[in-house]
């Protein structure tokens, strides 16, 4: 009589506790990634500011939230706002260009306005003068958001695309990059406009691996006992 154990079964099973397992090893990979990423992210956020590095150490990539600072004067008649969603509530990053003292251009996210701010208002509030920059370097948002492309023959802004943004304006080739300003000193002030609020960067990166690799190395204990199962109720022929 042929065998009636459940070797079809069994096999499938172990294949899906190996897959099980790579996936819980992978997330504890992920995990001590993430912790890596967020100690840098933590130093870099709390450590003096640095100067602008060159567009070499931009182009590799790995610069994000490292604090700067960035003397130059600001280009407000290319002023742009761009969507955003703070505590403060709902309404724009005030965008504006900077030409900085090495010659590059950078674009600067001054801060926050309210929702109904115009281009004029926030333009009419960007010092004159030389002015210095304090912030966080962020990498580009190209395209637009999750939920919405950006539109510049509207003039509708969902992400900061510096790229997009400069193309649009006319301003010619800027720094791969964008600073979240923390502070401004220096430049002259009228005092009219709309006066944005900086400092406002989120830093939110999350962590839920090991969550994850609990779940699938529980899901692979359970594949074998299934196997265990399996083999303990069938019949030997």
């Amino acid at each position: 009589m042929k065998s009636r154990r459940p070797w079809v079964l069994t096999i499938v099973l172990l294949l899906a506790c190996a897959g099980f397992v790579a996936l819980g090893v992978w997330q504890v990979q992920r995990l001590h990634w993430k912790h890596d990423l967020i100690a840098r992210v933590d130093a870099r956020v709390a450590a003096s500011p640095v100067a602008l590095p060159s567009d070499r150490v931009l182009a590799a990539d790995d610069f994000e939230y490292l604090r700067v600072r960035a003397a130059g004067r600001f280009e407000p008649e290319a002023a742009a706002l761009v969507r955003a969603a703070t505590g403060l509530g709902t309404g724009y990053w005030t965008m504006v260009p900077m030409r900085a003292e090495d010659g590059r251009q950078i674009w600067i996210n001054r801060g926050f306005v309210p929702a109904g701010t115009t281009v004029g208002e926030a333009s009419a509030a960007v010092p004159t003068g030389l002015v210095m920059v304090t912030g966080l370097l962020r990498k580009p948002e190209p395209g637009g958001s999750l939920l919405q492309s950006n539109r510049p023959a509207d003039d509708r802004w969902y992400s900061r695309d510096v790229a997009a943004l400069a193309q649009d304006r006319g301003i010619g080739a800027v720094v791969p990059a964008f600073i979240d300003a923390q502070a401004e000193a220096g430049g002259a002030n009228s005092g009219e406009g709309a006066q944005p609020v900086p400092g406002l960067t989120v830093i939110n990166f999350p962590d839920n691996h090991l969550s994850y690799a609990l779940t699938w190395f529980a899901l692979a204990v359970l594949s074998l006992v299934a196997i265990w199962l399996l083999w303990r109720v069938s019949p030997n022929r």
